[in-house]
C-alpha cells in the first residue's frame, strides 16, 4: 500500500509542479454556516460524542442558545424525535457544564408571532414554492398525488409550524436539512437532491455545497483512512510545534527521490511556526479538521479530501483545529534544494485570526 502511494504522490507532485494553490476560496461556507452543519450532521448520525464539542464550539464562535436549540428541533423532521431528543439532552449537559464552569452564553431571541391570517396549509405552501422556485400551482405528482395526508401534514407542520420559526433563516435551515439528510445515507440520496437544488435556489454556491457533504460525511472518511496509514512516533519536544504531534515518515532523504513523505498528526489546537520550504510542499489532507495560512492571507479551514500546494519559499503554518486532531499527508517536494526553514511561532492572535 505503501510503494502504491508513493507512486502517487510523484504523480501529483510532477502534475502540480508546486504552484500555490488555497485550500478554498471565499466563497466557502462562513464559520457560523460551519458549526451548523458539524451540529446537525451529528444530530442526524446520533453522534453525540462528537456532537458535545460541536455544540460548545458553535456557542464559543457566535451561535446562541436558542439558535442551536431550533437546529436540534427542526432535525427531528427528517431524523426522528428520538435523536433530536438525545441531541436536546446533550444540549442540557453541556450549558449545565459551561455554568458551572463560569460561562455565560448568549440566550438570543425566541421565535417571532406569527401574524398571518391563512390556514398553515397556504402558508406552507407558498412558502415551498419560494425557496424551492416551483409554482404553488404545479401539479401534485409521486407521494403528494399517492398520499395527499402525507403532503398536508408536509405543508402544515414542517414548511408552516417550523420554517416559520424564524430564530433561523430559510438557507439556515436547509443548509441543516441537507446536513441530517447526508449523514443518513445513501437511502435517503433523493431527498438530498431535492434539498440540495433548494439551498441553490437560496443562492449557495457548489464549493459551498460540495464542504457541507464533506463536513457531513467526514466521520465515515476518518475512520476509513485512520485505518489505512499508521499514526507513527510522538514528536519530541520542539519549538517548532505548540503542542502534541505525531509522525510517520514513508519517504525520506535516504530514498534519494527528491523527495520526502509523511504522515503529521496535530493534537487539537496544535500547530507548526511560520515556516517555508525552498523546494515547496504539498499537503493531502485525509482526517480531522486543520488550519492553514500563508502570510498576509486569510486562515483556510482544511478538512479529509483537501489538497494544498505550496510554492517554493512560501512563508506558512498548518496545524489542527481547536476542537479536533488533524492529520496530513506532508509531500517535501525537491529536497535537493534545501529542507524546511523555520521561523517564529505563530501567535495565539494570528492562530484565532478565523
Amino acid at each position: 500500500m505503501r510503494k502504491i502511494y508513493v507512486i502517487i504522490c510523484i504523480c501529483l507532485m510532477t502534475a502540480m509542479n508546486t504552484m500555490a494553490q488555497p485550500a478554498s476560496s471565499d466563497n466557502g461556507l462562513t464559520m457560523r454556516q460551519q458549526h451548523i452543519v458539524k451540529i446537525t450532521s451529528c444530530t442526524g448520525k446520533g453522534d453525540l460524542e462528537n456532537l458535545k464539542p460541536a455544540l460548545a464550539a458553535g456557542l464559543d464562535h457566535g451561535l446562541t442558545v436558542n439558535e442551536i436549540r431550533e437546529l436540534l428541533i427542526h432535525a427531528y423532521a427528517y431524523c426522528g424525535f428520538p435523536r433530536s431528543l438525545r441531541a436536546l439532552q446533550t444540549f442540557i449537559a453541556v450549558l449545565d457544564e459551561r455554568k458551572a464552569q463560569g460561562i455565560e452564553d448568549t440566550v438570543g431571541r425566541d421565535a417571532s408571532p406569527v401574524e398571518d391570517n391563512r390556514t398553515r396549509y397556504e402558508r406552507g405552501r407558498d412558502i415551498l414554492a419560494k425557496i424551492s422556485g416551483i409554482p404553488a400551482d404545479a401539479p401534485k405528482a409521486g407521494y403528494a398525488k399517492f398520499a395527499p395526508a402525507i403532503e398536508r401534514f408536509l405543508k402544515e407542520h414542517l414548511f408552516a409550524d417550523l420554517f416559520e420559526r424564524d430564530v433561523l433563516t430559510y438557507s439556515e435551515r436547509e443548509l441543516a436539512t441537507v446536513s441530517v439528510i447526508a449523514a443518513l445515507g445513501e437511502s435517503v440520496e433523493p431527498m438530498l437532491r431535492g434539498h440540495i437544488a433548494i439551498c441553490q435556489n437560496l443562492g449557495m454556491t457548489e464549493e459551498q455545497l460540495d464542504q457541507v457533504l464533506a463536513i457531513a460525511t467526514t466521520g465515515i472518511a476518518n475512520c476509513a483512512v485512520k485505518d489505512i496509514f499508521p499514526k507513527g512516533n510522538k514528536l519530541p519536544d520542539t519549538p517548532n510545534f505548540t503542542g502534541e504531534a505525531w509522525l510517520e515518515m514513508f519517504v525520506t532523504k535516504a530514498d534519494s527521490m527528491d523527495c520526502t513523505v509523511g504522515n503529521v498528526t496535530f493534537a487539537p489546537g496544535v500547530r507548526n511556526s511560520w515556516h517555508s520550504h525552498p523546494g515547496g510542499q504539498i499537503l493531502l489532507c485525509t482526517s480531522g479538521e486543520g488550519r492553514y495560512q500563508e502570510k498576509g492571507k486569510p486562515v483556510q479551514v482544511l478538512r479529509p479530501g483537501d489538497v494544498v500546494k505550496i510554492a517554493p519559499n512560501v512563508i506558512h503554518w498548518h496545524g489542527a483545529a481547536p476542537d479536533s486532531e488533524f492529520t496530513h499527508i506532508a509531500i517535501g517536494s525537491q529536497q535537493s534544494k534545501g529542507g524546511a526553514v523555520w521561523l517564529e511561532p505563530v501567535t495565539d492572535e494570528e492562530y484565532d485570526n478565523q
